[in-house]
């Protein structure tokens, strides 16, 4: 089978497609003929960490969609022809494993490329708005770089929550886009200069839930612009800056929260215990259609590296998302 093999030093990449051996499905896993696989910004962010040590080769990819092909002796869930979502290591291939445990049956409204964008995505964002964040209707969220794939997701859950959404983006274009998915108020801007604008939008009230997607150049600026007794997840630093000033007066004063959100050292069980929450809570949402997972484009498995230029460009809205061929042995 073909599969994509990276190898990262230092910010630099090397994208290569090997030919390699179909892979046997463990106890607990399944393995599935991936059909489609979603690019995710922090697989390719040495800062991040999620790659292993600078100059080794690691298969990649994250999150995708296809057919069962076979399962693993103790998999109880699922059988070969079933359509599943999921996270799994190594899915920018024909075929990969999947873990039981963190695997879900595909809605049927969507496509396979719609699929393939929802495991990472929407549950980085249920995580941030609901276990961590304790979103509440008629509360006010404010998403840094709102036209990222988890800002976009975001978004959407957010508004299917309840909440009020402002979002900041420093093109006029994507802000516009993004009002007809349910975005009340847009900030131009690519610079911290927003807490001004997000006060007087709230009426002072400050966002009660900061989502940065940015990294440390807005930190300061989301902590100006939060609401007493405010929390602020951190999810990513696209800029590069892992530190900021934190201003500890306003910490203090308004009982604030700060948290990080990351699966980088996180244990495969404590990575599949949201899995039967978000399939119960967020699920719905995305069948029923009244949430649907944004596509910006869709590239061929041979276009990964362009798919990848246009992500780190930062010219998208939502997901960019692999096409996989047909699959052979």
């Amino acid at each position: 089978m073909q599969s994509y093999w990276m190898q990262m030093s230092g910010e630099a990449t090397l994208l290569e497609m090997r030919e390699a051996e179909v892979p046997k499905p463990g106890a607990n896993q399944l393995l599935v003929r991936m059909r489609a696989a979603a690019l995710n910004r922090g697989e390719f962010v040495s800062g991040h960490g999620l790659h292993g040590p600078a100059g080794s080769w690691k298969a990649i990819g994250g999150e995708g969609a296809g057919e069962v092909v076979a399962t693993g002796a103790e998999v109880t869930r699922f059988r070969p022809g079933d359509r599943v979502m999921g996270r799994c290591a190594g899915a920018f291939a024909e075929y990969a494993l999947m873990e039981e445990i963190e695997a879900m049956a595909m809605p049927s409204n969507l496509s396979w490329e719609e699929a393939a964008g929802v495991a990472l995505t929407f549950l980085v964002s249920y995580d941030m708005l609901v276990l961590q964040g304790q979103l509440r209707a008629g509360e006010w969220v404010l998403i840094n770089g709102v036209s990222s794939g988890v800002g976009v997701a975001s978004l959407q859950l957010a508004k299917a929550l309840g909440a009020k959404v402002i979002g900041t983006s420093g093109s006029a274009d994507k802000l516009a886009l993004l009002q007809s998915l349910g975005l009340d108020v847009a900030i131009r801007t690519r610079t911290p200069d927003f807490a001004a604008a997000v006060l007087e939008a709230t009426r002072e009230h400050g966002a009660d839930l900061v989502i940065n997607t940015v990294g440390g150049t807005v930190f300061a600026e989301n902590v100006r612009a939060m609401a007493f007794e405010g929390r602020l997840a951190t999810v990513g630093y696209v800029d590069g800056v892992v530190k900021a000033e934190l201003d500890l007066a306003a910490l203090h004063a308004k009982r604030l929260t700060v948290f990080g959100v990351s699966n980088k050292l996180r244990s495969k069980a404590q990575r599949a215990a949201a899995v039967p929450g978000f399939v119960a809570d967020v699920l719905p949402h995305i069948a029923s259609g009244r949430v649907r997972p944004r596509i910006d484009r869709v590239f061929d498995f041979a276009q990964l590296k362009e798919a990848k230029d246009r992500m780190e460009s930062a010219g998208h809205v939502g997901k960019i998302v692999l096409r996989m061929p047909a699959a052979t042995a």
